[in-house]
């Protein structure tokens, strides 16, 4: 007799896959980045779109990491992590060296090749996520103990945040070592190890702050930009920023319309996108880009409960919190909650790398979902 075991698989599903609504979002994300970046670059001298073709060409670059991250077999980043991890490090150490890496503004952060500039920390980020959360699951059964389940991951993280930190770009490091952190803690590491540890590592930042002038005027400027003299000088950009959103209330004031990318607000096109977005397109706009990045939080958030192992729950985890930790900074900067600092708005700030690497975490959580929907038989059975 043959029968259909139906109730062995999974109920069809006609919504969406939490993969798909990720990419969606995504594409949502970059394509009003496209949009606005048009109008952004107004200020330029020589080229009023420049900005919009050459994102337009990462664009197309972009595809390449998120369709490898979508298939590539999830076992290959595992067995290959540490040879991913290595060449990061070194790429990482080649930018400080003064006959390889590009310096601008006081920071040594980009590698220039025939006008292409590349910034090493975004390939940093993903081999952090990929190495520890290697190391987390190999390592599963002394995750409890102080030098396999605590020392040794927290050796890892520092590697990369201390590396990172010498560009300088202090928030980058402290995106990646919150990020770390935070894995450590869902991977099961002791508190009473971790709880200490934070506040060490929060206070040895915070002294390197107070030692670079430039931090230590960034905070000063954020905790009193409303002192006239301060606001003429550190909190220029901010004072600009917040001037922006005010200018465009609800509705905006209408695409290319805005003033603030006329040189009045200094890297429009990138840090402060969405300065220029508020001016022009309203609150309507920029809530509309902070809603979509709490889908892409939401939807990610429920599917890792999925997870059938911690080496892929470490993954997809730390591939999220990069991803909306990083929007969530610049939307801080941006509208005043945070102090100044230069980190994209992803998918919508100018940048060809850190579109290459938010697309390849974009790409590494579909994969991941994907694998975690498998039906549990995917072909009828014979009795």
């Amino acid at each position: 007799m043959h029968t259909k075991a139906n109730h062995l698989t999974r109920p069809r599903n006609w919504g969406l896959s939490p993969g798909a609504i990720i990419l969606v979002c995504a594409l949502a994300l970059t394509l009003l980045g496209l949009v606005v970046l048009s109008s952004a670059g107004q200020g330029a001298s020589v080229d009023p779109l420049l900005y919009f073709k050459r994102q337009l060409l990462w664009c197309a670059i972009a595809l390449i990491p998120l369709i490898v991250m979508a298939t590539i077999p999830l076992e290959w980043l595992r067995k290959y992590c540490w040879v991913i991890g290595i060449a990061a490090v070194l790429v990482l150490g080649v930018v400080l060296s003064s006959h390889i890496g590009s310096a601008h503004k006081g920071a040594r952060r980009w590698i220039e090749f025939r006008g292409l500039r590349i910034q090493p920390s975004d390939f940093g980020k993903l081999a952090l996520i990929i190495c520890l959360a290697s190391y987390l699951a190999a390592n599963q059964r002394y995750i409890t103990t102080f030098w396999r389940g605590f020392v040794a991951p927290l050796a890892i993280i520092a590697v990369f945040a201390g590396l990172i930190i010498k560009e300088p770009d202090f928030g980058t490091a402290a995106l990646c070592g919150l990020v770390g952190f935070v894995l450590l803690y869902l991977a099961g590491a002791r508190l009473a190890y971790l709880i200490p540890s934070v506040l060490a590592s929060g206070t040895l930042f915070a002294v390197m702050v107070r030692l670079d002038p430039v931090r230590f005027k960034r905070i000063l400027s954020f905790l009193y930009m409303d002192d006239p003299g301060v606001k003429a000088d550190g909190a220029y950009q901010l004072f600009q920023s917040l001037l922006g959103f005010g200018t465009g209330g609800l509705t905006g004031v209408g695409l290319g319309q805005g003033r603030q990318q006329l040189s009045y607000l200094p890297e429009a096109h990138t840090d402060f996108v969405l300065a220029v977005m508020g001016e022009e397109l309203g609150l309507v706009a920029t809530a509309g880009v902070a809603l979509i990045f709490l889908v892409i939080f939401i939807v990610s958030l429920r599917a890792i409960r999925k997870a059938p192992n911690l080496f892929e729950f470490t993954l997809a985890y730390g591939a999220l919190l990069m991803l909306t930790g990083q929007a969530l900074v610049n939307m801080g900067v941006v509208t005043g909650l945070l102090p100044t600092k230069g980190m994209s708005l992803p998918f919508i700030s100018y940048g060809g790398t850190n579109l290459v690497l938010m697309f390849a975490l974009v790409g590494l959580l579909m994969n991941c979902f994907r694998r975690w929907e498998r039906p549990v038989m995917p072909r009828a059975s014979e009795l």
